[in-house]
């Protein structure tokens, strides 16, 4: 099948270029999505609610990591923060209030974080589940 140079509109007839032919054949789209179905998103979706959780997770992770206050629950008053260190260790988490040192940093993951401290010459293991702490402005 050819095409014409000629489009026939209520029996008027138009001579086009080929370049006009092109720009009237094109059609733009509005919201500039690539393979856009034209349906809205389905926010009851496992994919969807999936990843908001995982963005919501990254959120979390950046909160800790750039050293925003937090507390380990709703009830406590004492407030901490994530340090980094000079060098290319993990770093550590130290009080608000104090400035004082709590313990060192080992593991970061995406939702978990592990430390170690030592209390009387005993090493004690930290665990801090980033889902449950509590981020303060």
């Amino acid at each position: 099948m050819t095409k014409s140079n000629t489009v026939t509109l209520n029996k008027v007839k138009f001579e086009l270029s080929p370049n006009q032919l092109k720009n009237l054949e094109t059609v733009n789209k509005v919201d500039k999505r690539k393979n856009n179905p034209g349906r809205p998103v389905n926010k009851q979706s496992a994919r969807y609610k999936r990843l908001a959780k995982q963005a919501k997770y990254v959120r979390m992770l950046d909160k800790f990591t750039q050293g925003n206050k937090f507390k380990l629950n709703k009830e406590k008053s004492q407030t901490y923060k994530y340090r980094t260190s000079s060098n290319d260790g993990l770093g550590c988490i130290v009080d608000t209030v104090f400035g004082s040192h709590v313990c060192n940093i080992d593991y970061i993951g995406r939702t978990k974080v592990t430390g170690y401290a030592f209390v009387l010459d005993k090493r004690v293991n930290v665990e801090l589940n980033l889902k449950t702490l509590q981020f303060v402005k």
